[in-house]
């Protein structure tokens, strides 16, 4: 599993051939961008963007998904954000998403 910070997600375009779905097998298998938004003023929120490396799939961020935070520092909104990826992918591992 990698960790990506500091920049914002960026939309990376796949091939329109048809991909066969494939379960991430490791944490390896996927990236999780994590970083933040926000200022002391009106708080720090947490940005995520999870990823399978293996198919290329969205995992996070989904429709109705909730916001990460607001939190009092950066550093917390970004760990909060960076735990969210952990657990998505965990989950993942577990019961992936097809």
């Amino acid at each position: 599993m990698s960790y990506i910070t500091g920049r914002r997600p960026k939309l990376v375009l796949f091939s329109t051939r048809a991909i066969t779905p494939a379960p991430g097998v490791s944490q390896d298998d996927f990236r999780i961008y994590a970083s933040y938004r926000g200022s002391r003023a009106t708080g720090f929120y947490g940005i995520l963007k999870v990823v399978r490396a293996t198919d290329g799939r969205l995992l996070y961020p989904f429709d109705g998904a909730d916001d990460i935070g607001p939190f009092q520092t950066s550093a917390d909104a970004l760990g909060a954000a960076r735990r969210r990826g952990d657990e998505i992918v965990s989950g993942d591992l577990a019961r992936p998403e097809l």
